[in-house]
């Protein structure tokens, strides 16, 4: 769930003991910082399970000691619902660190694989090893789920961690570099705070992996900063999420489910449906149904209604109310400058942000597809129809990160699902193992023995035609299944 993040990247406060004084010498500020995380990392403590566990159980005491100051501060960010905080901050990190205690001795083994004729006395495995230290950069709209779940994966690894929570949501970023580093160890762990400017300082420096949730722009940045030292890297990047609805749907379940995925966070959800792609006839049942949907959730005035977070600053205030002129609106539309609120719109637009909800008429599943295929690959694609034939249509038809039938946003809850985009909306996954995968290196491992020389010698030179028969034999790989063709 990434956001449109203003910025990249002030200077660290609190834990944020790495920014030297070295400004004099030219030494770029963290270098401290990353050395020392290096330094630690290189004795090998987080490489054992016992230290992992205690980490991943110290992270798990923060959610549980800190609930409320972690509510307050969204609060203060962005008058976020406690229901929602808990639901998509709290409960999703504090599963993810269950998930991965439960399950870590058996993603530590040793994994072992086939092996050809000639390889038969020998072992060969793949051993998940830590990159070593790790950049998590995360953006501002679930600003503790989008570090602490990378974090999770990171520990869970084996490596040492520099997170970087944004500067934007300022309540939740200062919570994570007063509080956080009390529960985590010192000499591997540590919060850097900062804009712009402390982001792209912290990028020159040399990590083993960087993860970035954010926007494509941002993206590119953190990508070409990567390159220079040839860090792999993951980016979570969003992108615009279609949603076709069949003709035949239930409205009102379908407006419902909208809806809530649209408004939850007040539509700062990256995985939110972003547009809505329908037949003119079933945009006339939609609106209505959607109008119902929003008086039930929030009541006649949406403005009083506690369960509707905020925008999160000025400039997004100001950039989504914009572009409520740049299309009809059709159901609500009303702001207020003073408290950035925004409410929920339906509009006949294609672009969206924020609680809005553009709707596209076409005139079948099939120029719906095809709307989709023209624009570059989303985070999700929607569909909620009855027939199940039709969203497999979609299905088939379409390339996304990820993809929901019948429901918004759920998803993403599942740890057993990864979590990705694909294209413009980003490269490699997390969630659950897939976090841990992403955090580890595989190394290839394979141990042989140093006797049954003879049988080695037949790859040596000088090369004959007998010796090339055997070995070739030895190697080879035989396809054992039949093909037919119609």
């Amino acid at each position: 769930m990434d956001a449109n993040r203003d910025t990249p990247g002030k200077a660290p406060t609190g834990s944020d003991t790495g920014k030297t004084d070295s400004k004099a010498a030219g030494m770029n500020p963290y270098l401290g910082l990353v050395s020392s995380l290096r330094a630690a990392w290189l004795t090998g403590k987080t490489r054992t399970a016992e230290h992992r566990i205690s980490q991943l159980e110290a992270l798990g005491r923060f959610l549980d000691d800190k609930k409320q100051p972690i509510l307050d501060a969204m609060a203060s960010d962005m008058r976020k619902p406690p229901f929602e905080v808990e639901l998509s901050e709290i409960i999703l990190v504090k599963n993810e660190v269950n998930y991965a205690l439960n399950n870590l001795s058996s993603w530590m083994k040793d994994e072992g694989v086939d092996k050809n004729l000639v390889t038969q006395l020998d072992t060969a495995f793949i051993r998940k090893e830590p990159y070593g230290v790790v950049l998590i950069i995360g953006p501002w709209n679930y600003p503790l789920q989008l570090i602490l779940v990378p974090l999770v994966g990171a520990i869970a690894a084996g490596n040492c961690v520099i997170i970087k929570p944004s500067e934007i949501s300022s309540s939740t970023e200062k919570l994570m570099a007063e509080m956080l580093p009390s529960y985590l160890d010192k000499d591997c762990f540590a919060v850097v705070t900062g804009g712009p400017a402390e982001t792209t300082q912290l990028l020159e420096n040399k990590f083993d992996y960087i993860f970035f949730t954010g926007n494509p722009q941002v993206g590119k940045i953190v990508m070409a900063a990567a390159a220079t030292h040839l860090t792999p890297l993951t980016l979570e990047l969003g992108g615009k999420n279609p949603c076709y609805v069949a003709d035949e749907s239930d409205m009102q379940n379908v407006a419902n489910r909208l809806v809530w995925g649209r408004c939850f966070n007040a539509g700062q959800t990256c995985v939110a449906p972003d547009y809505v792609l329908c037949s003119a006839e079933t945009q006339e049942k939609l609106l209505p149904a959607l109008r119902h949907a929003i008086t039930q959730f929030f009541g006649p005035d949406p403005r009083e209604s506690p369960d509707f977070a905020r925008i999160i600053s000025d400039k997004q205030f100001q950039r989504i109310r914009a572009l409520l002129g740049s299309g009809r609106v059709a159901i609500g539309g009303q702001t207020d400058e003073k408290e950035r609120y925004i409410e929920r719109a339906t509009t006949t637009q294609e672009q969206i942000l924020a609680p809005l909800l553009p709707i596209v008429t076409v005139p079948d599943v099939d120029e719906a597809i095809a709307f989709i295929n023209s624009r570059e690959r989303p985070l999700v694609v929607y569909v909620f129809a009855a027939n199940s034939k039709l969203v497999r249509r979609v299905l088939e038809r379409t390339s996304s990160g990820g993809f929901g039938a019948n429901d918004s946003v759920m998803q993403m809850t599942l740890i057993s699902l990864p979590f990705g985009g694909i294209g413009n909306s980003g490269m490699g996954l997390y969630h659950g193992k897939f976090s841990f995968d992403t955090f580890s290196h595989h190394r290839a491992c394979l141990l042989r023995s140093m006797g049954l020389e003879t049988m080695n010698s037949l790859r040596y030179p000088p090369y004959s035609e007998r010796k090339r028969g055997l070995v070739l034999s030895t190697f080879r790989i035989k396809h054992t299944g039949t093909c037919t063709l119609l």
